[in-house]
């Protein structure tokens, strides 16, 4: 009887003193422990903002450097997908950024991907854009070289950028979609030491 009334005296001890005790959080930062607690800013942490990484896709692919791969990095941030903002990087073997740019998610989406894009849903539209994502680094957006030769230089290209990388034959041009919804060509001008773009 006495080995089963101590362990038993000390579970209902234990399960008294835990009753009493307050969390931090419960009473909050007061001297008084009447107060309702109300959450502070650092209790908001886990909640979805512009910042936060929605999807990330990347590749290494060589750009800057014939011996070495750069990495290609595209990160959806946003509360929403169809409201986010893909953020593209090309960061070269070394760490330094080359090129970073803003496109709406919205300059993500296939026509062809949906079914009628006049009566999309944001569901499909989410889709589309998490497809285009996919299909953002497809090899067959990377061409060498980034400049053909019989190509005639673009009105609203930059002309020293132009014939910086048209003079490289071995340059490789990286074809994705812009802010304005049309292709624009990123290439690695090695006279200038800087991606540029070379078509758009």
């Amino acid at each position: 009887m006495k080995k089963l009334f101590l362990p038993t005296c000390g579970a209902l001890c234990l399960l008294q003193l835990a009753s009493c005790i307050n969390t931090e959080r419960e009473v909050g930062t007061s001297k008084n422990s009447d107060r309702v607690f109300t959450p502070t800013p650092e209790a908001n942490r886990g909640r979805v903002s512009e910042r936060t990484v929605l999807r990330t896709v990347n590749t290494a692919h060589a750009f800057s450097n014939s011996r070495s791969k750069d990495n290609f990095v595209l990160q959806l941030r946003g509360p929403k997908i169809a409201t986010a903002q893909a953020y593209f990087m090309i960061i070269s073997s070394t760490g330094d950024t080359l090129r970073k740019e803003i496109i709406p998610a919205s300059a993500l989406i296939n026509e062809r991907d949906l079914d009628d894009p006049q009566a999309a849903t944001v569901r499909d539209k989410e889709i589309a854009i998490l497809q285009g994502m996919n299909s953002f680094f497809r090899e067959d957006r990377f061409v060498q070289p980034a400049v053909p030769r019989t190509a005639t230089q673009p009105e609203n290209v930059d002309a020293q950028s132009w014939n910086s990388v048209k003079e490289d034959t071995r340059a490789v041009g990286f074809d994705y979609p812009s802010a304005g919804g049309r292709e624009r060509r990123v290439a690695y001008s090695k006279k200038l030491g800087r991606a540029v773009v070379i078509a758009e």
